[in-house]
């Protein structure tokens, strides 16, 4: 389950989207100006952002440009009326990923979140992530390094990794696994699943994905 903040001012539009995003079965946190948001973000880790602009107490482009000052690496959409150049920079100079216009239908909301979630790494200020002495991921490149070369892996292995290494230490539900590494057209697979974890973990080392029963898997570096 992703986990979202909304920030949406428009008490109807608020309700409306987080009812939609909960039904795809993300965990929507819904405020309502600015200050609520700073609070929130404070308080817990979000797997994705969705601000509106024109909000009350603190508008949503100085909220996610004082996030990014704290290092909140969570991807950000902002939802606005807005559609001067110079507004579209504004937004982007400020840390978001992408913009969604009022008005707009909740499908391609839906598009924009499980694209962006389905990504690998925002606004990370590491290049790599140390998994051993002899084995690193390359985050600008997308590349799993041991003894200093390159592996290779199949595309659904590639998604996987990055989604655990993302989520280190969090037990990640079957379900929400399956959001990451199947598309809309596509239909998940068990099966699969376990043969994408066993090819990983011959990669990477069997105990650093942990299975835990009736529940998912947990990765870990340590």
């Amino acid at each position: 389950m992703s986990t979202i903040l909304l920030l949406e001012d428009d008490a109807n539009l608020n309700e409306t989207v987080t009812e939609f995003l909960t039904e795809q079965g993300h965990d929507v946190t819904s405020v309502y100006d600015g200050y609520e948001a700073q609070e929130k973000l404070y308080e817990s880790k979000y797997d994705l952002l969705l601000l509106d602009v024109n909000t009350p107490g603190i508008n949503g482009f100085e909220v996610l440009k004082e996030a990014r000052g704290e290092d909140v690496v969570a991807p950000a959409i902002f939802i606005t009326s807005l559609d001067s150049v110079d507004d579209l920079e504004k937004g982007f100079d400020s840390g978001c990923d992408d913009y969604i216009r009022k008005p707009f239908v909740l499908k391609e909301l839906q598009i924009r979140v499980e694209t962006l979630l389905k990504r690998g790494f925002f606004h990370a200020k590491k290049e790599v992530i140390t998994l051993s002495d002899t084995m690193v991921y390359d985050i600008k490149n997308n590349e799993l390094i041991v003894d200093d070369k390159s592996v290779s892996l199949g595309k659904k292995e590639s998604i996987l990794l990055k989604l655990f290494l993302k989520s280190e230490g969090e037990v990640l539900a079957h379900e929400r696994i399956y959001k990451h590494l199947w598309d809309f057209d596509e239909e998940p697979s068990d099966t699969a699943l376990r043969t994408y974890i066993k090819n990983l973990r011959k990669m990477i080392g069997k105990e650093r994905i942990v299975s835990i029963k009736k529940q998912g898997y947990k990765f870990t570096t340590k």
